[in-house]
């Protein structure tokens, strides 16, 4: 099974934060504690020489911390929630794979964005995830700051430690403003990371069909 993929009540912020740990500075941008952080995008607007009262620059702040409060929004999000009942037993045991998941994340080094596609294939064991599970998963991980190699194996080990499954495969393609607009300044480069668990790491076979699905659909 092959996908593309496409995009499609609040919990009290007490409860969120009794069951994750989330760094300490996000926990208080997390209860709202952070009412500073407008203050502190006009004072950066000023060190750079802007005029912070000017006209299309009056309510910037206050658009960045919006801007920055969902970009990091994966901080107060969990597997568990995620995935409450979307885990199905299922009697499939071919690979499954959901591939073209458009990805959007934060460099944590210089707080530029990534972007890129994400395809991620598994092969059950008795249970299977939600389709649209896998994007949902994707974004939570990505909605943080982020390295490309760690976002890439938080994704193969969530699926792996959810549903036990035979084999979990993970690869992500992208651009990094941090490495375009700035330092090495390479436009056209991609970085390529993956993760293989399982039947995709022991057998060459199952790994290089994955990789022909996800890269050179038929």
């Amino acid at each position: 099974m092959v996908l593309n993929s496409t995009r499609e009540g609040k919990e009290p912020q007490e409860a969120q934060n009794a069951r994750h740990f989330v760094p300490f500075v996000v926990a208080q941008a997390q209860f709202g504690i952070l009412t500073g952080m407008i203050e502190e995008i006009r004072s950066i607007l000023t060190k750079i020489g802007e005029d912070p009262t000017r006209d299309g620059l009056a309510h910037t702040p206050q658009r960045v911390d919006r801007a920055f409060r969902f970009l990091t929004s994966g901080y107060r999000m969990n597997a568990d929630d995620l995935l409450n009942k979307a885990l199905f037993d299922v009697a499939y045991d071919e690979m499954v794979i959901v591939r073209d998941i458009e990805l959007f994340s934060l460099c944590e080094h210089h707080l530029l964005p990534f972007f890129g596609k994400c395809h991620v294939g598994y092969i059950p064991n008795g249970r299977v995830i939600g389709l649209s599970k896998i994007p949902r998963l994707v974004d939570m991980y990505a909605r943080r700051l982020q390295v490309q190699e760690r976002l890439t194996t938080q994704i193969a080990d969530t699926i792996n430690e959810k549903i036990h499954p035979r084999g979990v495969a993970v690869v992500i393609e992208a651009q990094h403003l941090c490495m375009i607009m700035r330092g090495v300044e390479k436009q056209n480069s991609v970085a390529v990371t993956s993760a293989m668990l399982g039947a995709f790491k022991d057998n060459q076979n199952t790994r290089s069909e994955f990789l022909d699905l996800a890269r050179h659909p038929k």
